[in-house]
Parts: C-alpha cells; structure tokens; sequence
C-alpha cells in the first residue's frame, strides 16, 4: 500500500466528513470492505489516540468537520490518514510547502516522528533544501527531468545546503535557481 500527501492540505481531506470519519475512511483501506458504512466504536478509541499523539487538541474534536479545521491541522490529519494503515511507501509531493513557517515546522517534525516510529520508506519532493538535509538520509536532484546526483551514506551526513548547490552546479553546469529535490529515507 502507498500513502501520499500533497502540497494543498485541501487535497487530502474529505471537508464535509467529520474528524474521526476522514480517519475511519483512510483506516479501512486495508479491509476488504473498504466502504464499510460509518464510524465503528471500537475504532474511535484508536483514532483518538493517534490524533493525540499530533498534539495539536484535535482528540477532542472528532466530530468537527475537517473543513473547519485550519491548513496545518488538516495537513497534519491528512498525514495520520496517509500513514494510519503503515504504508509500505509514503510519497510526499511539497507537503509542508502551503503553510505557515510555524506550521510547515510542526508538519515536518510530525512527519519524522511517523516515519522514524513506524519504518515508512519516504520520498518528499521539496523546495527546502535545508529541510530535506535535516530529514532525510539520500538525497536525489534532478535537472531537466535527469538524475546528476545520488548522496548518501556518510557524504549525505556531511552535506551542507552551500556544498548542495555547488555539486549541483559542477554536474549540470548550471546555477542552481529551482533547489527541486527528492529525499529517500529508507
């Protein structure tokens, strides 16, 4: 199975479904009966505490329609829906790149945090490179739609985002203007 989240924390969402039945929806895709009708008892206990765990108070609010809830709460819960079943693969297209500083910060921690406690081999496409240095452990950058460099291992762990940009320059003999970059942590 692959969870994604994507750069618009709109995306991820059902708006008119409340907390916990965004949640019950993202659960049951592992089942057979993936559209099972409703919330079941015995699952609200697990989503509670799995939503508490983002520590952002929305535990308490599993019946608030998820259109109410601001952009890093609703990124936040479209991060639990993606990861709820432990995908073998999460795939991270600018997930942070829509919010605020703050937020976007929260975001990533919690996402570190999930993938470190749950062993999900990520790909997170980004604009960050300082926050794809700080997160990931493999490093891929593209130019024109090519592979010109592949980091990892010890060289990865001594990257520094000026060093980044200057082997980018020295392999495709340009000037870095579009820092487009694809983590790997696995």
């Amino acid at each position: 199975m692959i969870g994604r989240l994507f750069q618009d924390p709109v995306k991820g969402t059902a708006p008119d479904m409340t907390i916990e039945e965004n949640l019950a929806l993202a659960y049951n895709r592992k089942s057979k009966n993936v559209l099972r009708i409703g919330v079941h008892h015995k699952d609200v206990q697990i989503f509670r505490e799995k939503i508490a765990q983002l520590n952002m108070g929305l535990e308490n609010r599993m019946k608030t329609k998820v259109g109410l809830l601001s952009g890093g709460q609703r990124q936040a819960l479209s991060l639990l829906m993606a990861t709820i079943s432990t995908p073998r693969l999460l795939l991270l297209d600018e997930h942070t790149a829509a919010l605020d500083p703050a937020s976007a910060e929260k975001i990533m921690l919690i996402t570190k945090n999930i993938v470190s406690q749950e062993s999900i081999t990520t790909m997170m496409i980004t604009h960050n490179i300082q926050s794809a240095l700080k997160t990931g452990s493999r490093t891929i950058m593209l130019d024109r739609g090519k592979i010109i460099l592949d980091i990892s291992g010890q060289e990865r762990a001594d990257m520094t985002v000026p060093r980044l940009m200057e082997l980018f320059s020295q392999q495709s003999k340009n000037t870095l203007d579009n820092d487009r970059m694809l983590f790997v942590n696995n």
